[in-house]
Protein backbone atom coordinates (compact mmCIF):
# COMPACT_ATOMS: atom_id res chain seq x y z
CA UNK A 1 0.00 0.00 0.00
CA UNK A 2 1.50 3.34 -0.96
CA UNK A 3 -0.73 5.65 -1.29
CA UNK A 4 -3.60 5.58 1.71
CA UNK A 5 -5.36 8.20 -0.49
CA UNK A 6 -7.47 7.70 -3.39
CA UNK A 7 -6.64 9.49 -6.41
CA UNK A 8 -9.51 11.21 -8.00
CA UNK A 9 -10.45 8.31 -10.65
CA UNK A 10 -10.60 5.88 -8.15
CA UNK A 11 -12.69 8.15 -5.68
CA UNK A 12 -15.37 8.38 -9.26
CA UNK A 13 -15.20 4.91 -9.95
CA UNK A 14 -16.56 4.06 -6.23
CA UNK A 15 -19.03 6.68 -6.08
CA UNK A 16 -20.32 5.60 -9.51
CA UNK A 17 -20.70 1.99 -8.72
CA UNK A 18 -24.27 0.67 -9.64
CA UNK A 19 -24.95 -0.42 -6.19
CA UNK A 20 -23.05 2.02 -3.99
CA UNK A 21 -24.49 5.08 -5.91
CA UNK A 22 -27.87 4.00 -5.30
CA UNK A 23 -27.51 4.63 -1.36
CA UNK A 24 -28.41 7.45 1.12
CA UNK A 25 -25.13 10.36 1.22
CA UNK A 26 -25.11 9.09 4.90
CA UNK A 27 -24.33 5.78 4.47
CA UNK A 28 -22.29 6.33 1.76
CA UNK A 29 -20.47 9.26 4.03
CA UNK A 30 -20.26 6.41 6.98
CA UNK A 31 -19.00 3.54 4.91
CA UNK A 32 -15.84 5.25 3.19
CA UNK A 33 -15.17 7.51 6.21
CA UNK A 34 -14.10 3.80 8.15
CA UNK A 35 -12.51 3.08 4.70
CA UNK A 36 -8.83 2.49 3.79
CA UNK A 37 -7.08 1.83 1.08
CA UNK A 38 -4.72 -1.33 -0.23
CA UNK A 39 -2.98 -1.38 -3.37
CA UNK A 40 -1.67 -4.34 -5.25
CA UNK A 41 0.54 -5.17 -8.37
CA UNK A 42 -0.52 -7.19 -11.05
CA UNK A 43 -0.85 -10.69 -9.81
CA UNK A 44 -0.05 -10.09 -6.19
CA UNK A 45 -2.65 -12.32 -4.14
CA UNK A 46 -5.12 -10.54 -1.96
CA UNK A 47 -6.66 -13.65 0.16
CA UNK A 48 -6.51 -17.49 0.17
CA UNK A 49 -9.49 -19.80 -0.08
CA UNK A 50 -9.94 -20.40 3.78
CA UNK A 51 -8.73 -17.53 5.27
CA UNK A 52 -11.03 -15.92 7.88
CA UNK A 53 -13.64 -13.14 6.32
CA UNK A 54 -12.13 -9.83 7.94
CA UNK A 55 -12.72 -7.37 5.70
CA UNK A 56 -15.30 -6.30 3.42
CA UNK A 57 -14.06 -4.71 -0.10
CA UNK A 58 -14.50 -3.00 -3.24
CA UNK A 59 -12.40 -2.23 -6.29
CA UNK A 60 -11.62 1.38 -7.06
CA UNK A 61 -8.75 0.66 -10.02
CA UNK A 62 -8.12 -2.92 -11.90
CA UNK A 63 -9.38 -5.86 -11.08
CA UNK A 64 -9.79 -8.50 -8.69
CA UNK A 65 -9.55 -11.68 -10.28
CA UNK A 66 -11.60 -14.71 -8.27
CA UNK A 67 -10.45 -18.16 -8.38
CA UNK A 68 -9.78 -22.19 -7.29
CA UNK A 69 -7.41 -24.25 -7.62
CA UNK A 70 -8.63 -27.39 -9.56
CA UNK A 71 -7.51 -31.02 -8.73
CA UNK A 72 -4.62 -31.14 -10.82
CA UNK A 73 -3.51 -27.33 -9.23
CA UNK A 74 -4.26 -25.50 -12.45
CA UNK A 75 -6.05 -21.92 -10.99
CA UNK A 76 -9.68 -21.90 -12.99
CA UNK A 77 -10.59 -18.36 -12.78
CA UNK A 78 -14.50 -17.88 -12.23
CA UNK A 79 -14.78 -13.61 -12.27
CA UNK A 80 -13.12 -10.69 -12.77
CA UNK A 81 -14.43 -8.27 -9.86
CA UNK A 82 -14.81 -4.53 -11.95
CA UNK A 83 -13.96 -1.28 -10.28
CA UNK A 84 -17.21 0.30 -8.46
CA UNK A 85 -18.37 -3.44 -7.15
CA UNK A 86 -18.29 -4.11 -3.51
CA UNK A 87 -17.27 -7.91 -2.55
CA UNK A 88 -15.94 -10.27 0.40
CA UNK A 89 -19.36 -9.76 2.46
CA UNK A 90 -20.62 -13.39 2.17
CA UNK A 91 -18.20 -14.61 4.96
CA UNK A 92 -19.39 -11.46 7.23
CA UNK A 93 -22.56 -12.68 7.49
CA UNK A 94 -22.07 -16.45 8.05
CA UNK A 95 -19.09 -16.46 9.63
CA UNK A 96 -17.25 -18.76 7.53
CA UNK A 97 -14.11 -18.85 5.71
CA UNK A 98 -13.13 -17.32 2.18
CA UNK A 99 -14.27 -19.60 -0.47
CA UNK A 100 -12.37 -18.57 -3.43
CA UNK A 101 -8.54 -17.64 -4.26
CA UNK A 102 -8.49 -14.23 -5.08
CA UNK A 103 -5.38 -11.85 -7.10
CA UNK A 104 -4.90 -8.70 -8.73
CA UNK A 105 -5.43 -7.99 -12.06
CA UNK A 106 -3.22 -5.55 -13.20
CA UNK A 107 -2.35 -3.21 -10.91
CA UNK A 108 -5.25 -3.23 -8.32
CA UNK A 109 -6.76 -0.66 -5.46
CA UNK A 110 -9.18 -1.76 -3.01
CA UNK A 111 -11.17 0.06 -0.73
CA UNK A 112 -11.54 -1.98 2.79
CA UNK A 113 -13.79 -1.89 5.66
CA UNK A 114 -12.95 -3.56 8.69
CA UNK A 115 -15.37 -6.54 9.89
CA UNK A 116 -16.22 -4.43 13.36
CA UNK A 117 -16.62 -1.55 10.88
CA UNK A 118 -19.17 -3.51 8.77
CA UNK A 119 -20.73 -4.69 11.49
CA UNK A 120 -21.19 -1.22 13.12
CA UNK A 121 -23.00 0.22 9.98
CA UNK A 122 -25.21 -2.68 9.94
CA UNK A 123 -26.58 -2.07 13.30
CA UNK A 124 -26.61 1.44 13.26
CA UNK A 125 -28.41 2.14 9.85
CA UNK A 126 -31.51 -0.12 8.89
CA UNK A 127 -31.05 1.10 4.68
CA UNK A 128 -27.42 -0.74 5.06
CA UNK A 129 -29.69 -4.34 5.37
CA UNK A 130 -32.12 -3.03 3.08
CA UNK A 131 -29.23 -2.83 0.75
CA UNK A 132 -27.30 -5.80 0.95
CA UNK A 133 -30.29 -7.89 0.70
CA UNK A 134 -30.64 -5.91 -2.83
CA UNK A 135 -27.41 -7.00 -3.42
CA UNK A 136 -27.27 -10.40 -2.69
CA UNK A 137 -30.67 -10.98 -5.17
CA UNK A 138 -29.04 -9.40 -7.64
CA UNK A 139 -25.64 -11.45 -7.36
CA UNK A 140 -28.54 -14.36 -7.18
CA UNK A 141 -30.25 -13.52 -10.34
CA UNK A 142 -26.94 -12.90 -11.76
CA UNK A 143 -25.61 -16.93 -11.23
CA UNK A 144 -28.85 -18.19 -11.95
CA UNK A 145 -28.93 -16.32 -15.23
CA UNK A 146 -25.08 -17.40 -16.04
CA UNK A 147 -26.14 -20.89 -14.97
CA UNK A 148 -29.20 -21.32 -17.53
CA UNK A 149 -26.79 -19.29 -20.26
CA UNK A 150 -24.32 -22.37 -19.91
CA UNK A 151 -26.55 -24.76 -20.11
CA UNK A 152 -29.40 -23.31 -22.77
CA UNK A 153 -26.51 -20.88 -24.90
CA UNK A 154 -24.39 -21.82 -27.30
CA UNK A 155 -21.17 -20.95 -26.99
CA UNK A 156 -21.43 -18.16 -29.97
CA UNK A 157 -23.98 -16.27 -27.95
CA UNK A 158 -22.48 -17.18 -24.25
CA UNK A 159 -18.45 -15.44 -25.61
CA UNK A 160 -20.94 -12.05 -27.69
CA UNK A 161 -22.57 -11.72 -24.14
CA UNK A 162 -19.31 -12.01 -22.28
CA UNK A 163 -18.13 -9.21 -24.77
CA UNK A 164 -20.51 -6.74 -23.91
CA UNK A 165 -20.57 -7.24 -20.38
CA UNK A 166 -16.19 -6.46 -20.44
CA UNK A 167 -17.25 -3.67 -22.97
CA UNK A 168 -19.49 -2.33 -20.58
CA UNK A 169 -17.32 -2.85 -17.81
CA UNK A 170 -13.78 -1.76 -18.64
CA UNK A 171 -14.34 -0.24 -21.77
CA UNK A 172 -12.01 2.45 -23.40
CA UNK A 173 -12.79 4.64 -26.31
CA UNK A 174 -10.78 3.35 -29.29
CA UNK A 175 -9.21 5.36 -31.90
CA UNK A 176 -11.68 4.52 -34.60
CA UNK A 177 -15.12 5.96 -33.49
CA UNK A 178 -17.43 3.94 -32.15
CA UNK A 179 -15.47 1.60 -31.29
CA UNK A 180 -14.57 -0.16 -27.48
CA UNK A 181 -10.89 -1.23 -26.46
CA UNK A 182 -11.84 -3.63 -23.72
CA UNK A 183 -9.30 -2.82 -21.04
CA UNK A 184 -9.06 -5.30 -19.27
CA UNK A 185 -5.99 -7.36 -20.20
CA UNK A 186 -7.44 -11.41 -20.39
CA UNK A 187 -5.29 -14.34 -22.61
CA UNK A 188 -7.86 -16.55 -24.73
CA UNK A 189 -7.35 -19.18 -22.12
CA UNK A 190 -8.46 -16.70 -19.03
CA UNK A 191 -11.50 -15.88 -21.18
CA UNK A 192 -12.43 -19.33 -22.09
CA UNK A 193 -12.69 -20.25 -18.60
CA UNK A 194 -15.04 -17.85 -17.95
CA UNK A 195 -17.00 -19.30 -20.47
CA UNK A 196 -16.59 -23.18 -19.16
CA UNK A 197 -15.08 -23.64 -23.21
CA UNK A 198 -11.56 -24.88 -23.88
CA UNK A 199 -9.29 -22.07 -25.17
CA UNK A 200 -9.78 -23.50 -29.04
CA UNK A 201 -13.20 -23.23 -29.50
CA UNK A 202 -13.29 -19.72 -28.62
CA UNK A 203 -10.15 -18.84 -30.37
CA UNK A 204 -12.25 -20.38 -33.43
CA UNK A 205 -15.94 -17.96 -32.26
CA UNK A 206 -13.75 -14.62 -32.37
CA UNK A 207 -11.54 -15.32 -35.30
CA UNK A 208 -14.92 -15.93 -37.29
CA UNK A 209 -16.04 -12.60 -34.80
CA UNK A 210 -13.38 -10.74 -36.48
CA UNK A 211 -14.30 -12.00 -40.09
CA UNK A 212 -17.87 -10.49 -39.34
CA UNK A 213 -15.99 -7.30 -38.45
CA UNK A 214 -18.12 -7.30 -35.36
CA UNK A 215 -14.77 -7.34 -33.42
CA UNK A 216 -10.75 -6.49 -33.80
CA UNK A 217 -7.82 -8.96 -31.95
CA UNK A 218 -4.97 -7.33 -31.13
CA UNK A 219 -1.74 -7.74 -29.59
CA UNK A 220 -2.83 -5.64 -26.87
CA UNK A 221 -6.45 -7.02 -26.34
CA UNK A 222 -10.13 -6.99 -27.97
CA UNK A 223 -11.24 -4.15 -29.60
CA UNK A 224 -15.70 -4.19 -30.22
CA UNK A 225 -16.21 -3.03 -33.55
CA UNK A 226 -20.23 -3.30 -33.49
CA UNK A 227 -22.12 -3.44 -30.41
CA UNK A 228 -25.14 -3.92 -32.27
CA UNK A 229 -23.72 -6.91 -33.98
CA UNK A 230 -23.01 -8.82 -30.73
CA UNK A 231 -26.10 -8.21 -29.53
CA UNK A 232 -27.71 -9.68 -32.17
CA UNK A 233 -25.79 -12.70 -31.84
CA UNK A 234 -26.24 -12.88 -28.34
CA UNK A 235 -30.28 -12.92 -28.79
CA UNK A 236 -30.42 -14.37 -32.29
CA UNK A 237 -29.28 -17.85 -30.62
CA UNK A 238 -31.12 -18.22 -27.62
Amino acid sequence: MDDPILTPEEREAINAGLWFSTLSPTLRHDILRCAYVKRYRDGAQMFTRGDAPEEWLAVAKGSARVSSASLTGKQITFAYVEPGVWFGDVGLFDGDARTHDVYAHGDTTLVCVARADFERILHTHVEFYQAMSRLHARRIRNLYGMVEDLNTLPLRARLAKQLLHLARSYGLPAVEGGETRIGLQLAQEELAQLLGASRQRVNQELKSMERESSIRIEPAGLVVRNHDALKRIATAEC
